[in-house]
């Protein structure tokens, strides 16, 4: 299998939700705070850096990871 590349150029903002609780007849994660639902989407890290700091939102950056990319042709499965 391989993982797909689509939606990998965006930015995602999400929020911290502290009072995360179990819901009793389910066993689901639940909590009263909607803004855990809530996940906004840029084209930059800079817009995204930017809308955090004009609208007071404490935020930590998550730097994506290089992806390492083995080239492998069918013919290998068959190689020893």
């Amino acid at each position: 299998m391989q993982s797909g590349l689509a939606k990998s150029n965006k930015w995602l903002l999400e929020f911290f939700t502290e009072n995360k609780n179990l819901n009793p007849l389910m066993g689901w994660e639940t909590s009263a705070d909607t803004l855990s639902e809530v996940k906004l989407e840029f084209s930059s890290k800079d817009a995204a850096i930017t809308y955090a700091k004009k609208n007071n939102i404490d935020y930590d950056l998550i730097e994506p990871k290089k992806r390492k990319v083995i080239k492998k042709s069918y013919a290998d499965n068959f190689i020893k």
